[in-house]
């Protein structure tokens, strides 16, 4: 399978890899798995929105920079190995929302990284989950996502 054909073909583009905004690595490898870092919606360097989800953003944007840290995390993964093509599958996600108290629809934010994981990887983007809402994620960021990748050796 040839991801970034695949990712080319839902009409979308792999962004260059974000770099960390604090003291940390974005990608630790440990035999055949890759932990990402909390991911951030970034494109072109800045968010792409500030806020928190049910407050000053609405669910579906919410799912849109899901999406767009599915798209910054494999531009990690492929920084990390060269070709996603060695990806043999996505193990664990786990989402945070920065949502009000009275806020509950996590999960479905969330889909929209999971969505586009399917979509990107087929049956290999299927993998297990958490969706945590928080008071406040970093830079004010509307969702944070962080990632464990199986790939090949």
């Amino acid at each position: 399978m040839n991801i970034e054909a695949r990712i080319s073909s839902l009409g979308l583009t792999l962004p260059q890899a974000p770099k960390p905004v604090a003291s940390y690595v974005t990608c630790v490898a440990a035999g055949n798995l890759l932990f990402l870092s909390g991911v951030l919606p970034f494109r072109d360097g800045k968010l792409t929105r500030v806020g928190r989800v049910g407050c000053e953003i609405t669910i579906e944007d919410g799912k849109e920079d899901a999406a767009m840290v599915v798209l910054n995390a494999l531009a990690i993964v492929k920084d990390a190995i060269g070709s996603l093509d060695k990806i043999r599958r996505c193990v664990k996600v786990t989402g945070f929302v920065s949502c009000g108290e009275d806020f509950y629809r996590h999960p479905e934010v969330i889909n929209g990284a999971s969505d586009l994981l399917f979509q990107i990887l087929g049956e290999n983007g299927r993998h297990a989950r958490a969706a945590v809402g928080a008071v406040s994620l970093p830079l004010n960021s509307p969702v944070e996502i962080d990632f464990i990748f199986e790939v090949a050796s």
